[in-house]
Parts: C-alpha cells; structure tokens; sequence
C-alpha cells in the first residue's frame, strides 16, 4: 500500500460522513479489496487503483443521491496533486476515473479506468444491489465466482483488515472524532 499518512489525514478531515456509513473506508477498503482481485487478470496501475480507492467517495455530502461527488473527488485530487506521486498520464487515469464513477458512463477504453469503476460496483450489494455483469466492464469482474464473492464480502459488511491497517485508518478515524 502506498498512501502516506499525510494524505490520509488529508483526506479524512474532509470526510463528513459516518466513519461506519454506507460510503465511509469500509467500503473504500472494499473498493481497493475488489480492485486487487481484479489486477490479478487485468494489468492495471495500483497506485492508481488505491488512490481511487481512498479518493472516490471522500467529499460526498450525503449517503443518498449525491450528483457531482465524483468530480468533487477529482478536484480534490487536482489540490492534492503534489502528494500524490503521479505522472501527468496517471494522474489523467485518476482524474477521469474519479470523475466519472458516478455517472452512467460508455466504455472508458483504458484497463485502469475499468477496474477503478468496476471495484466500487462490486460493493453495491451494501445497498442491496447485485452487480449486473452487463454494467461491468472487465471479464474478471464480470465472473459470477468473483461477482459472488464481493457481493458476500459486501452485505455482510467485511471491513479488509489489511487494507485498514496499511491506511491506518482506524488510528485516523479515531482522530477524527476526537475533533
């Protein structure tokens, strides 16, 4: 893993949603959980991936609808930029990734892209949704074993260990509520 506590804290100060909610790290650790499956099968940029991971639903407003939370989470990517450890052509991955998550969107044509997108589908069944293969862009994703598995992984509300120690963000999200 390969974000910094910096931008975590970053990142986390922002975040004004239940730490527990529907879009809080536990689903941006299944987000990164999911992506790392798929990464197996599809060659992809991981920093990428974990920083969309972290970013994708770290300015939403609420846990409802919530319209242009994806390009709040790009522009917060634009202002982080520096910290971010990118070069021009994946930070463009990352942008467009963020940007366009939460919207209907045609095949982005890059590998990245899709498994950023198709991670963050595969834990729609917290909300009572079973991804459709047909709105998944990858072969991996798409994969009823794999589909199966995430959607357990997200009903049951698993939080990946691993990734929330490396994100140390049980440490953070303790912080946050002390403020």
């Amino acid at each position: 893993m390969m974000i910094d506590e910096q931008l975590l804290r970053a990142v986390m100060c922002r975040f004004i949603l239940p730490q527990e909610g529907l879009h809080g790290p536990s689903h941006w650790a299944r987000v990164l959980e999911n992506g790392l499956r798929l990464a197996r099968s599809v060659k992809v940029d991981r920093k990428v991936l974990e920083l969309f991971a972290l970013l994708h639903d770290s300015l939403r407003i609420c846990d409802g609808i919530d319209r242009d939370h994806g390009k709040r989470a790009a522009d917060l990517a634009w202002n982080l930029r520096a910290s971010l450890g990118l070069d021009d052509n994946n930070f463009k991955l990352l942008y467009v990734a963020l940007a366009g998550h939460d919207e209907a969107q045609p095949d982005p044509e890059d590998d990245t892209i899709r498994v950023c997108w198709d991670a963050e589908r595969l834990d729609l069944a917290r909300l009572g949704i079973t991804p459709r293969p047909t709105c998944l862009f990858t072969e991996a994703a798409r994969d009823p074993e794999t589909i199966g598995w995430a959607c357990e992984r997200s009903r049951l509300g698993i939080v990946p260990a691993e990734v929330i120690t490396a994100w140390k963000l049980e440490n953070q999200a303790g912080q946050a509520a002390a403020r």
